[in-house]
């Protein structure tokens, strides 16, 4: 009895283990024991009694204290049992699959949800990569993320969470919110304009019936394609019609890589009418009028290319090219070459000086267009300065700089970057020649000081860096140089103003030469008439070989890099450098250049270190091939047959393993094509 007593009231009631209450308790049985002691002192049979009375109720209050003490214990634990109880019911019962796995990457455990997905197959204890080598491949892929990620599996979607130190995989099934969401993305607006790049050329010849089968033909084969793909398509124009679809449509055309292109000119080339078409493609936004704006754009720039292709664009994203694997040469006339001389004429009369600068690096090309610039500016009694960064300059444009100083006319208008911004104002022009990227150009600075003021010329399709808002655009890329499209502009000059000297001709002439691997690449009877006619201004031939001969390091670098050539199955030649040695970027396009002359060689890369951090890649092709497509893929750009592009922070090998895994990839893709076929 008495150790039950002390094990019920021999220990601190739970009151006295609270200080705010322990301290209250204390001051009652203080005022309980004063009330006792006063009335000891008025009666101490009072007292007796008051005392009785106040030890019962002290007892009292510890047994009802207990009492309630065991049954909020007992409370307690009834609850923490239901709510243990549940949460493994929940466990067990949730929609969301839960696996476990050990160090040996072994299954321990999983819910009744993800079993689902395995079917009636005993898998705890068995390795994971045996049980599901595609979800142990998204387990391992995403062992490190601290946040899910959606991944697909079992033709599902699902939000996947990995707590790698507890080794739980959490899988939650969004496959309905995926495709709501997929729904939503598919339905998403797209405008496109669609242009007949050389109809009126091609119908001159034409007659009424000729012209009627053409155009039922081309507006058939687009409605066709059209309706094929859910297309709204409707005809504006003689040679342009106006496209209006949904995102999930395009998705569609783009895995065909927009075969409708192959399809009009092969069939119209059948006809002797051979036909191209140019597509501006837009999506992304709400609202119309920016939309319209966009595949307008895209449009000029598909056109600026070259044409017969497609630039497909969301608004503000990364274009996207389809086709130009073709290089027409007929596309170009004389009637655009005057009006571009006459505007050029009337743009400097409206300027107070003119500057003139090529790209970054010069070659003889860009040397040579500029002279030709400030040549027609001399014409128009404008002055004209040439930008040249004289720095790291090649040996064929140092022997030209060097025989400039000998005319004092011209070696006085050539001059830095920093003192043409210094003589800079905003009624001055800037011509960008052979180049339209700032981040090309000679003098950025000087381009953001004019940029609202300037020209483009040049023989190089149009990339997406390009100027917002240029007062004249001349890009002909079929043109074998922009030394052949300046030379055009002459014949439409003053007869009496003073024509070119002699190394001025010199110069532009050995630009094309430099450009046309000596007339054997991307030439057409235009470059011959160019060439023709700056011959007959004076152009020395010897003194052009002179500007084009090597120095002995030039050589022993060039031979040394197509030593390191690597010969590839697919008509591929690829010559890298070291990691550790820079390599002139003319050097490294003359090994590029050299190896097409190689038998059985379609397309050439020299890949080499340009400076600490930055490697270049000098892209070569017969004609067969597009090297430009490759080039845009790595951020650059160029030409069907010349292009190239600089990366920065990476290696030599870095940079030749993503070109071959392009490469492997263009291969494997025109054998599927071939395959289709």
């Amino acid at each position: 009895m008495k150790k039950k007593f002390i094990a019920r009231f021999g220990v601190m009631p739970e009151i006295f283990k609270n200080e705010h209450s322990r301290l209250v308790a204390l001051l009652l049985i203080a005022m309980a024991v004063v009330s006792d002691a006063l009335a000891f002192t008025f009666n101490w049979i009072f007292g007796i009694v008051f005392l009785l009375i106040l030890v019962l109720v002290i007892i009292g209050a510890f047994i009802s204290l207990a009492e309630i003490k065991a049954q909020t214990s007992d409370y307690i634990s009834d609850l923490t049992y239901r709510i243990q109880r549940e949460e493994q019911d929940a466990l067990i019962r949730m929609p969301i699959g839960i696996l476990l796995f050990n160090n040996e990457k072994e299954i321990a455990w999983v819910n009744p949800y993800l079993q689902s997905y395995f079917g009636k197959a005993d898998i705890l204890g068995r390795p994971l990569a045996e049980v599901d080598p595609e979800l142990t491949q998204l387990i391992q892929d995403n062992l490190e993320n601290k946040k899910s990620v959606e991944v697909q599996w079992h033709e599902k979607y699902f939000n996947l969470l990995i707590q790698k130190e507890m080794k739980a995989v959490y899988l939650l099934d969004i496959t309905r919110y995926a495709e709501i969401q997929k729904q939503f993305e598919d339905s998403q607006l797209v405008l496109g304009q669609v242009f007949l790049d050389n109809y009126d050329e091609v119908t001159k010849s034409l007659n009424d019936t000729e012209i009627s089968n053409l155009d039922n033909f081309v507006a058939n084969t687009l409605s066709n394609w059209a309706q094929k793909f859910g297309m709204f398509l409707k005809k504006v124009d003689e040679d342009r019609y106006f496209i209006l679809a949904y995102t999930g449509s395009l998705a569609e055309i783009e895995k065909e890589k927009f075969k409708i292109l192959d399809v009009i000119r092969e069939k119209t080339s059948k006809g002797n009418s051979p036909l191209t078409l140019s597509v501006g493609i837009a999506y992304g936004d709400s609202d119309l009028a920016e939309l319209s704006d966009q595949s307008q754009n895209n449009l000029d720039l598909a056109l600026g290319r070259g044409g017969d292709q497609v630039v497909v664009r969301q608004i503000d994203g990364q274009a996207r090219f389809y086709g130009g694997t073709t290089d027409p040469m007929a596309k170009r006339t004389r009637v655009r070459a005057r009006m571009i001389s006459q505007a050029l004429r009337d743009l400097m009369g409206q300027s107070k000086q003119v500057f003139v600068m090529g790209h970054q690096r010069p070659d003889m090309d860009s040397i040579g267009a500029c002279l030709g610039i400030r040549r027609i500016a001399a014409m128009n009694k404008k002055q004209c300065w040439i930008v040249i960064d004289q720095e790291n300059l090649h040996s064929d444009v140092a022997r030209l700089m060097e025989e400039l100083k000998k005319d004092d006319t011209i070696s006085a208008t050539i001059i830095s970057s920093e003192e043409a911004v210094a003589k800079a104002t905003q009624e001055d022009l800037l011509i960008m020649a052979d180049h339209s990227k700032r981040s090309m150009a000679a003098s950025p600075d000087l381009y953001d000081q004019l940029e609202n003021r300037l020209m483009v010329i040049d023989h190089h399709r149009r990339g997406e860096e390009f100027p917002e808002n240029p007062m004249l655009v001349y890009i002909e890329p079929y043109a074998s140089s922009t030394c052949e499209l300046i030379t055009e502009m002459f014949e439409y000059q003053s007869r009496e103003s003073e024509p070119i000297n002699r190394v001025e001709a010199t110069a532009m002439l050995t630009g094309i030469v430099v450009d046309t691997q000596s007339f054997s690449q991307h030439t057409g009877t235009r470059t011959f008439d160019a060439a023709s006619y700056l011959r007959a201004l004076g152009a020395d031939q010897s003194l052009s070989s002179y500007f084009m001969k090597e120095n002995v390091a030039s050589y022993m670098n060039r031979s040394h890099l197509i030593d390191r050539v690597e010969f590839m199955d697919d008509g591929n030649a690829i010559c890298a450098g070291e990691n550790d040695r820079d390599y002139d970027p003319v050097t490294a396009a003359q090994a590029a250049d050299s190896l097409l002359d190689v038998s059985g060689v379609e397309a050439s890369y020299a890949i080499t270190r340009r400076s600490e951090g930055v490697v270049g890649i000098s892209a070569r092709s017969s004609g067969k091939r597009n090297v430009q497509l490759i080039m845009e893929q790595m951020g650059g750009g160029g030409h069907l047959a010349v292009a190239a592009t600089q990366i920065k922070d990476t290696t030599v090998s870095e940079v030749r393993k993503q070109l071959l895994e392009l490469l492997q990839a263009k291969t494997a893709e025109r054998a599927e094509e071939e395959k289709t076929e």
